[in-house]
């Protein structure tokens, strides 16, 4: 990303992040992502988004705000995108900003559940993948039409490896429960809350995180 001027610290403001907000960027928080608000709008056409929300383009692994200057980040449907090495880049970006006691919220495709739900899915390829605007619109999804998870070769495969209909669009880390739990107390954070829900009420089962930053 292309960094621009960050929005002005003043340091008895709680400054709260939304990193790789996409289609969903918070009201009260700096939000960073590739796209501008002109780019969400052409996007996602059915969406409403206010024009004072806060968007801006930043290095994601060099973010341009002091040590701990940062009360929340917030980052949904983000780290999975991110190759291996880029994972602990982003992660101690993260701590470095955050203020110690600060909340770091975040969530990720549950990819223990997903390998359960694939080993019990028919294997019964349809068709093959399809970027073409009508078939993305009628949910193609290799010839499937359908957001289930009842054919292995259907929206399942886009869980594990992203839509890959644009740029970015691309799975490249995967994480459980346990996973989460112990990368957490690795990089110091505490009081983990671990909640499970599926993206968009009836898709991909997700893992939802929330630890705080020591104080130590």
């Amino acid at each position: 990303m292309n960094s621009i001027a960050p929005t002005t610290i003043n340091k008895t403001e709680n400054l709260k992040l939304n990193i790789g907000c996409g289609g969903r960027p918070l009201l009260g928080y700096v939000n960073i992502d590739q796209d501008s608000i002109d780019d969400m709008r052409k996007r996602y056409p059915e969406t409403v988004f206010d024009d004072s929300l806060i968007i801006e383009n930043h290095d994601i692994f060099n973010l341009p705000y002091p040590d701990e200057s940062i009360s929340e980040i917030n980052a949904d449907g983000l780290l999975e995108h991110l190759s291996f090495k880029e994972e602990s880049k982003f992660l101690y970006e993260i701590k470095r900003v955050l203020m110690k006691g600060g909340v770091f919220k975040f969530s990720v495709p549950d990819f223990e559940e997903v390998c359960s739900i694939w080993l019990n899915a028919k294997d019964d390829w349809q068709g093959f993948y399809s970027d073409d605007i009508a078939d993305i619109k009628e949910n193609h999804w290799f010839g499937t039409y359908s957001y289930d998870y009842t054919n292995r070769w259907g929206y399942i495969v886009a869980t594990y490896y992203g839509s890959q209909n644009g740029i970015g669009q691309y799975h490249k880390n995967c994480y459980s429960e346990g996973k989460i739990l112990k990368m957490m107390k690795f990089l110091g954070f505490k009081d983990v809350t671990i909640q499970k829900f599926l993206w968009k009420g009836d898709r991909d089962p997700m893992i939802s995180c929330m630890a705080i930053k020591s104080l130590q």
